[in-house]
């Protein structure tokens, strides 16, 4: 009788442990598909802006981050060629090299665990295409990330909280997965996105790393207080 009575209890907490892990399953499924989604809407919202409205929207962020004291005192800075319908950070480049700064482009490692590189480009350099159609210098001296002052950042979705959802690589989380360490020598990363993009709100995974800002052609967004380095 007592080994049948344990029999069933093992057989019912086999059954719970199954029924959680199915429930945990369930809801990673379902945020799977919320953050696919996502994508897609904010992507379809920012390629359906005109050329015009694509070249004022430049301008407008261009207003924004040039009068800033991060842009103004950072010496070396990291910029992405837009793709995709992004917000265009053009402006800010040329804007950086006029006043002598170091600028730098990523580059795709996947020898390196899918981190990014970060070489040096100036006007007139080559670019060449990357697996996603995004131009990368040819050449160039490569600045570590923890080196590098401010870091411009794409991105697919934010909140007002500075969020930021991307294309789901993970690139930029794990080039600066080590400011999760609290080093002191850190980059500011500010994430760069027409105002459509803002969702409501985004989870948040333990690897991702926050951003320091979001700025758009409307809006400055600054993280929550506490979060603030």
């Amino acid at each position: 009788m007592s080994s049948d009575i344990f029999r069933m209890q093992r057989h019912a907490k086999g059954h719970a442990k199954g029924h959680a892990k199915d429930s945990r399953l369930s809801t990673a499924e379902s945020w799977n598909k919320r953050k696919a989604e996502l994508r897609r809407k904010m992507r379809k919202c920012r390629r359906e802006l005109s050329p015009l409205q694509q070249r004022q929207a430049a301008r407008r962020l261009y207003r924004r981050v040039v009068r800033s004291n991060v842009f103004r005192f950072s010496r070396r800075l990291a910029f992405t060629m837009a793709h995709d319908g992004e917000i265009d950070p053009a402006l800010l480049l040329q804007e950086a090299q006029r006043r002598g700064k170091e600028c730098y482009l990523p580059v795709l490692n996947p020898m390196d665990e899918n981190r990014l590189h970060f070489k040096r480009w100036r006007r007139g350099h080559s670019l060449q295409k990357n697996q996603y159609g995004i131009g990368e210098p040819r050449h160039g001296r490569i600045c570590p990330p923890h080196a590098l002052g401010l870091v411009l950042m794409p991105l697919v979705a934010f909140d007002a909280d500075c969020n930021r959802m991307g294309m789901g690589k993970g690139y930029y989380d794990r080039t600066f997965a080590f400011l999760h360490r609290g080093t002191q020598q850190r980059p500011k990363l500010l994430g760069l996105a027409h105002e459509c993009q803002r969702a409501d709100k985004l989870e948040v995974a333990p690897w991702d790393v926050p951003l320091d800002g979001v700025v758009t052609d409307r809006h400055w967004y600054r993280p929550p207080r506490g979060r603030r380095q």
